[in-house]
């Protein structure tokens, strides 16, 4: 076994900022695949539609800094008395964001 591996161990060993393993990727693309899984059993393509967009949107509150809890737990509290003029605030985005998304979009768009 350690044979067939040796050129990869003396790789490892010469340069000494490989990873001994891909366990950062695997822990990385887990709640992928276990979320994958999970999601075959939403009920109906309504119910999988659904749960894929709460994902786009916790994913998307994650990656631009936010605890996507935190920000789901407040906008689900501001939601029943937020004006629908204003629901693109509610959006797990920064305000800045948002001003740049509104000024490249067409003229008819309607936000």
């Amino acid at each position: 076994m350690t044979a067939a591996r040796w050129p990869a161990l003396v790789r490892y060993a010469e340069t000494g900022h490989l990873p001994i393993d891909n366990n950062l990727v695997e822990n990385c693309i887990r709640p992928i695949a276990l979320g994958i899984k999970n999601w075959l059993f939403t009920g109906s393509e309504r119910a999988g539609q659904r749960a894929a967009a709460i994902q786009s949107l916790l994913g998307t509150a994650k990656l631009n800094g936010l605890n996507p809890m935190t920000w789901l737990k407040e906008t689900l509290e501001k939601l029943p008395v937020w004006p629908n003029s204003r629901i693109d605030e509610l959006l797990p985005l920064t305000p800045e964001q948002i001003d740049t998304i509104k000024h490249t979009l067409p003229a008819r768009a309607q936000w």
